[in-house]
């Protein structure tokens, strides 16, 4: 399959499926085998989230976790393979010809328990077979290779990944719908970080069924406008922030943790927490990618954005990905900040 480079080589057909309209979904259509079947190469990126996670294979999930269920009438939830399944065959479908390489999945809050066979054995005493586990929360990307841009020196493959926290559901009620956080973008693989954008990111995803799901993230991606998130990006580049300007931006963000309610709600969201803003710092001087150069007066927005993004990936799973999309709107937003737009003007000032 030949390589391509987004925007100067098939640009073309990076855009034609966001015309197709046409996609229909039906159960039978899908067949959810290939990805335990096929020999997929796996990817040399592949730890997008760091913090507090354990890395697993598709194997795993699938033969040797349990799959909870709604207590109140036994209903089975959307499984984690399940889950990403849906995603890959939805992505193959308005990607047939491109070149995938295997998800990468990390969990987090193993949840533990027995076989009834079990049920009175002292703990010490239990076999591996008298186990069973599962996984409140789990993330997953996988790249398509084929479809990539460089920006300053780094790669960035076309990416599509979604995190599932069963601490988001009622278990304890009968069956309703679950929800997904669900995300298409690009991952810059120097340094792993994920980069989103507001129409390649639906925070809450809702469905009863694999086949809602399917039509959910079908849409998602026909949404997403790969051009024009790549020229946001490439922008950064292109505007620069002096030493104090950077220290006003750390400061205030830091502050914005403690300001009262009321003038919290007149300024912009901050995801990024206090560990987070301390990362960004410390790297600005010792990042080995994105560190301000030695001598230099100022960094560009991309290497700052860069710098967010890396901090991310020490957040928990369920906040990931919306810190990835802040990450984005929070240096857009300086970017118009340094170019005379108010607001977030009253972050570098």
């Amino acid at each position: 399959m030949e390589t391509m480079q987004l925007l100067q080589v098939r640009s073309h057909e990076t855009t034609q499926y966001k015309r197709n309209k046409n996609l229909e979904y039906a159960t039978n259509t899908i067949d959810i085998t290939p990805l335990l079947e096929k020999k997929v190469k796996k990817s040399n990126s592949n730890r997008f989230i760091e913090a507090n996670t354990l890395e697993v294979d598709f194997h795993h999930l699938k033969n040797e976790c349990v799959v909870p269920v709604f207590s109140k009438d036994n209903e089975i939830t959307i499984s984690h393979p399940s889950f990403i399944e849906t995603i890959w065959e939805a992505a193959h479908k308005l990607f047939p010809s491109e070149s995938f390489l295997e998800p990468d999945i990390r969990v987090s809050h193993i949840i533990k328990g027995r076989t009834p066979q079990a049920v009175n054995k002292p703990a010490n005493q239990l076999l591996e077979s008298d186990k069973t586990i599962y996984y409140e929360r789990m993330a997953f990307c996988f790249e398509i290779e084929s479809i990539y841009k460089e920006i300053e020196g780094s790669r960035l493959n076309l990416s599509i990944g979604g995190v599932r926290a069963y601490n988001h559901e009622n278990l304890y009620s009968k069956k309703g719908v679950e929800k997904f956080k669900v995300f298409i973008g690009f991952k810059n693989l120097v340094c792993c970080n994920l980069c989103v954008s507001t129409d390649g990111y639906n925070t809450e995803i809702k469905a009863m069924s694999t086949a809602d799901l399917f039509k959910a993230v079908t849409t998602l991606f026909q949404n997403y406008n790969p051009l024009a998130h790549l020229h946001l990006m490439e922008s950064f580049k292109d505007t620069f922030m002096t030493e104090h300007q950077f220290a006003q931006l750390i400061g205030k963000s830091k502050l914005y943790q403690c300001l009262p309610a009321g003038q919290k709600k007149l300024l912009p969201t901050i995801e990024f927490t206090d560990t987070h803003i301390n990362a960004v710092a410390r790297s600005y001087y010792h990042d080995e990618n994105f560190s301000i150069n030695e001598g230099a007066e100022m960094i560009s927005l991309w290497n700052v954005y860069n710098l967010f993004t890396t901090a991310n990936k020490n957040s928990y799973i369920d906040k990931v990905l919306d810190r990835s999309l802040n990450a984005t709107e929070l240096i857009t937003g300086v970017d118009k900040a340094l170019h005379g737009e108010s607001g977030y003007r009253w972050f570098i000032e």
